[in-house]
């Protein structure tokens, strides 16, 4: 596995290890439970896995626009910055998906989208981006194991103040 990708593995196991069902679905008021921030990392996996299928059986690609949504790329890419305070996209907010079922295939998606990447680096090179992000526009694998991680590394932290101080 790659090694960013490894450390958003160890990461959220190290975040949710040890909780309960109980602990998953707390939550403040008007906030996520640990259950529904996995949900929603889970989601993000599965459409990340999604557009590498696509890119693989030739029907999809990255734009070849690089330039528009450029400082927000670097930012979160090269810089490690992720924006907080912002509403999640519709398509990876939490569904409902029973806790068991998130926490049993979360951490096996992020073996699955690993292997995707490398299959679309290996067939299109490192250089090229190979599939678009609905903010970040489009990136290379590089750039989409780069986004997971801060991403994940953001929601981690989450998952961590709501496993000190539940509800």
């Amino acid at each position: 596995m790659h090694s960013k990708l490894q450390k958003l593995h160890s990461s959220l196991n190290d975040a949710f290890r040890g909780m309960t069902l109980e602990n998953l679905v707390q939550h403040p008021e008007g906030k996520w439970s640990t259950a529904e921030v996995l949900e929603h990392l889970n989601l993000s996996y599965t459409g990340t896995i999604k557009a590498m299928e696509r890119c693989l059986a030739g029907k999809a690609g990255g734009s070849p626009d690089r330039g528009s949504k450029r400082w927000q790329r670097l930012a979160v890419t090269r810089l490690g910055y992720f924006p907080t305070g912002r509403q999640s996209p519709e398509h990876v907010r939490p569904r409902g998906t029973p806790p068991q079922e998130v926490v049993s295939e979360i951490l096996e998606n992020i073996v699955r989208m690993d292997g995707l990447i490398a299959d679309c680096e290996a067939r299109f090179g490192q250089r090229k981006s190979i599939a678009d992000h609905p903010v970040l526009g489009p990136l290379t694998g590089q750039e989409w194991r780069s986004f997971h991680l801060v991403h994940g590394k953001h929601h981690a932290k989450q998952i961590a103040r709501l496993k000190v101080k539940p509800a």
